[in-house]
């Protein structure tokens, strides 16, 4: 099968300093990759790479055998980031609508109904985003990013801001797309809650992923004791 995420050598420079050294990884259809790793390890900066939003400096990547940065490779993506990039003048439903037309949606009405139901903020949907909370603005993004019902999911620190429903009802929507056949890499700073979801797990340090090992079996404490050991 052709994997849904490869990252190949990928290296990323920037001063002089290696941001990205070497990262190597393969995703399946139906698995999640969690990322783990302290602040300037690298973690965004992949997660970026393999969204197609930086060019490495040396290396590649693919999404679903196409090799970044090629146009028809972003119909199979979606980004989740801790920071929204909403139009703050439009309202949740005109934001998700709008980003359902761009991916050329027959009914980006509807497609934008289902995401917003999904992520819980249907009720809020028609007030402009500069009045919601931070956490409904993120409920809103992450609807935004789904819309088009993308086979990988790319989310760097998707809890961000979001209270005990947002976060139960993102949990159940990232489970039930990896569940269909989506490929996840799920940056986060949790280990609970990335191992919860995980099918493989690896720690980034300056650059590199010094663990990449199958999730299942994995005991969260020991694992965690690992992790501080690495980062230390």
């Amino acid at each position: 099968m052709t994997p849904r995420v490869e990252a190949q050598d990928l290296v990323r420079i920037f001063g002089g300093r290696r941001a990205v050294d070497g990262v190597r990884c393969v995703v399946q259809a139906g698995e999640c990759l969690a990322l783990f790793g302290p602040n300037g390890a690298g973690k965004t900066t992949t997660l970026r790479l393999l969204a197609g939003l930086l060019t490495p400096t040396s290396g590649e990547a693919r999404i679903a055998g196409l090799r970044l940065p090629a146009p028809t490779a972003r119909q199979h993506l979606g980004l989740i980031s801790h920071r929204t990039m909403l139009y703050e003048a439009l309202t949740g439903r005109e934001n998700v609508a709008f980003s359902a037309r761009l991916y050329g949606l027959s009914d980006p009405d509807a497609a934008a109904e289902r995401a917003l139901r999904a992520l819980r903020i249907a009720d809020r949907a028609d007030v402009p985003v500069r009045q919601l909370s931070r956490g409904m603005q993120q409920r809103v993004a992450i609807a935004r990013a789904i819309v088009h019902g993308p086979d990988v999911l790319l989310a760097d620190e998707p809890y961000t801001g979001l209270d005990e429903q947002g976060a139960t009802a993102l949990t159940a929507l990232l489970r039930e797309r990896r569940d269909a056949g989506a490929a996840l890499v799920l940056v986060t700073h949790h280990l609970h809650e990335g191992l919860a979801l995980a099918t493989h797990a690896a720690i980034m340090r300056g650059g590199r992923f010094v663990r990449y090992e199958p999730a299942a079996g994995l005991d969260p404490a020991a694992y965690a004791s690992t992790y501080r050991a690495l980062v230390a």
